[in-house]
């Protein structure tokens, strides 16, 4: 009976990390690049702090988390919310693992990535990032993320609307 419980709590909490990318990918998609703009905008700008007011979605999402986990912990709900609690908290330490660690470096770390589902997913991000517009982007999901070239054809199709300028280099500053 306890193995079939572990089984079942192994199961919800898994199921919740992998169902947490669906919902991201909405929230990014649909949200943060439509109504929630303002807060997400200068996440697609030039960085010039440690913190952004993007930083606020991870609060945001952190409340329902905390929320399941105090409710299922104190006997308010059964021991469901503190698995799918744990599973939203998961979720959110593999976000910011990946993608304020490992892609935007906010600390300072020699990681290269090596497998070619780590670079194929860090690409993915950039080409994301490189148009600072709340429309044309691509690649919206954070641990799953169509090949690099099909979101390269992507915009391309869309005439690059958005996309960032190349950074000047030295020697274009010198002519």
């Amino acid at each position: 009976m306890r193995l079939m419980l572990f089984i079942a709590g192994l199961a919800l909490f898994l199921i919740t990390v992998i169902g947490m990318e669906l919902f991201a990918y909405v929230m990014h998609r649909w949200v943060m690049h439509g109504p929630g703009w303002f807060l997400h905008a200068d996440h697609h700008g030039p960085h010039t702090g440690f913190w952004e007011r993007n930083d606020l979605y991870f609060v945001i999402f952190a409340v329902p988390s905390a929320t399941m986990i105090i409710l299922g912990t104190s006997g308010t709900t059964g021991h469901w919310a503190t698995i799918i609690g744990a599973g939203v908290a998961a979720y959110g330490a593999i976000y910011v693992g990946f993608h304020d660690i490992i892609v935007h470096k906010r600390l300072n770390h020699r990681y290269l990535p090596k497998s070619a589902y780590m670079k194929r997913i860090i690409q993915a991000h950039r080409l994301h990032h490189v148009v600072e517009t709340r429309e044309g982007t691509v690649s919206f999901g954070f641990l799953w993320a169509p090949k690099p070239e099909a979101l390269k054809a992507e915009l391309a199709r869309r005439g690059r609307a958005g996309v960032r300028a190349p950074a000047a280099t030295e020697a274009d500053r010198l002519i």
